[in-house]
């Protein structure tokens, strides 16, 4: 078993985790991108529409947006295509389309914060169990590590469409409302409140 092959109602009860839907899950900021990520998006995205693979929205929509996230808070770390195997009793093991890790350290995974995962068939719901368990795997590897992050933060997309989860203690909670990649200032700001919620916690 792999995160891939969860369902919803087996990671509730395995895990005995809460879901929770809200729309609205996080409050940010609008943060200006590039002019390379504008460029590079306004090159790529009829191209990503015209192949419409999950590779390519991975490489030509996702991948970008995650490398301007990179230049604006340097102190974390980028991950694609990782396997990340926490506990393969409990099939969390296999691999992270993409993963941010709240540390500066790129040759290994320290400190998950964030968990991406391109929806399959460009379907999030279809994508959104497997979100989940990468997220316990997250919380479980920290707990393990003794980081202290309290908020595990997971995204299913289709490199236009964006949809977070939030994972704390034992509840998930999955926001309704979708995110769009236009305008990009509203997405860059998610992502980049997510990523800087640990540091303001801890004062950094």
């Amino acid at each position: 078993m792999a995160y891939s092959d969860f369902k919803i109602e087996e990671i509730k009860i395995r895990f005995k985790i809460k879901i929770i839907e809200k729309s609205n899950l996080i409050t940010s900021k609008p943060v200006v991108p590039s002019d390379w990520l504008k460029e590079t998006l306004r090159r790529n995205s009829p191209l990503a529409s015209a192949i419409n693979t999950e590779k390519a929205r991975s490489e030509f929509l996702i991948a970008p947006i995650l490398s301007e996230l990179k230049e604006i808070c340097p102190y974390i770390s980028l991950f694609s295509g990782t396997e990340f195997n926490v506990d393969p009793i409990q099939g969390l093991n296999g691999v992270c389309d993409f993963l941010v890790s709240q540390s500066r350290e790129q040759l290994s995974i320290e400190a998950p914060v964030v968990l991406l995962v391109e929806a399959k068939k460009e379907n999030l719901n279809l994508a959104t169990p497997q979100c989940i368990a990468e997220m316990i795997a997250a919380q479980i590897f920290n707990q393990n590590q003794d980081n202290k992050i309290k908020k595990i933060y997971g995204v299913v997309t289709t490199g236009s469409v964006w949809r977070f989860l939030c994972l704390e203690g034992q509840t998930t909670t999955i926001d309704l409302t979708e995110i769009y990649i236009n305008p990009l200032e509203n997405l860059l700001g998610i992502l980049t409140t997510i990523v800087e919620e640990d540091i303001l916690e801890k004062g950094a």
